[in-house]
């Protein structure tokens, strides 16, 4: 994980760095990818995710590896953001791709993709023309998916369970200026972020018009 976490941040790094027709930085990442302020935490995935060295795994085909990067086996963390639903969504290419490619494959995926209703173009792309070694092209993908509010419910859930029991607490509260009111906030903030994701889903089930079948 520590592997393709670090591989994912210099993909984002090296599509700054070097030449190519839609460069990007972390500023346009922010401004086009986190519209509401507390809602950043984003989905990162990478393909290919295989070793340079072997040798038995055949090289993906170019729109393979833009289906690749939305499937769940393809995230850096365990969620599953295709079933779930899109704030929006970011594509960092290297290699031998053109922009004509990334747009032909955003228009094949998007109806297999579930965005919210006021950024269903929600898209921000960046080429950088330098391909990673030992590989034509690959994909960075950096998505703000509701899909995160299970995996924030988790590490809750983890969290009141120790919290219940005082497991570890003495090692924080040892330190000058922690007590446990700290750990009791945080708890109430992270339940509030994982019920402004929850709203998301259901403010986009109600946006969504019933189909009217006459009588």
């Amino acid at each position: 994980m520590a592997i393709c976490h670090e591989s994912s941040e210099l993909s984002q790094e090296l599509s700054s760095r070097f030449d190519g027709s839609l460069n990007v930085d972390l500023n346009e990442i922010c401004t086009n990818l986190v519209p509401f302020p507390r809602l950043h935490y984003l989905v990162t995935s990478q393909t290919p995710l295989y070793a340079l060295s072997d040798l038995r795994i055949p090289s993906r085909r170019l729109d393979q590896m833009f289906s690749d990067a939305f499937s769940r086996e393809n995230q850096l963390i365990k969620a599953d953001p295709k079933n779930s639903l899109y704030i929006a969504c970011g594509l960092i290419c290297r290699g031998q791709v053109e922009i004509s490619d990334i747009r032909r494959n955003i228009d094949r995926l998007r109806p297999s993709l579930k965005f919210i209703h006021w950024n269903t173009d929600g898209w921000k792309t960046g080429l950088c023309s330098v391909a990673p070694v030992g590989h034509p092209y690959s994909l960075l993908t950096l998505a703000n998916n509701t899909c995160l509010c299970h995996n924030f419910g988790e590490l809750k859930d983890r969290f009141v369970k120790l919290f219940r029991r005082k497991a570890h607490i003495h090692h924080y509260t040892s330190v000058e200026g922690m007590d446990t009111e700290l750990f009791t906030q945080s708890l109430e903030s992270l339940q509030s972020l994982i019920e402004e994701y929850q709203q998301l889903d259901v403010k986009q089930a109600e946006s969504t018009p019933r189909l009217q079948i006459p009588c």
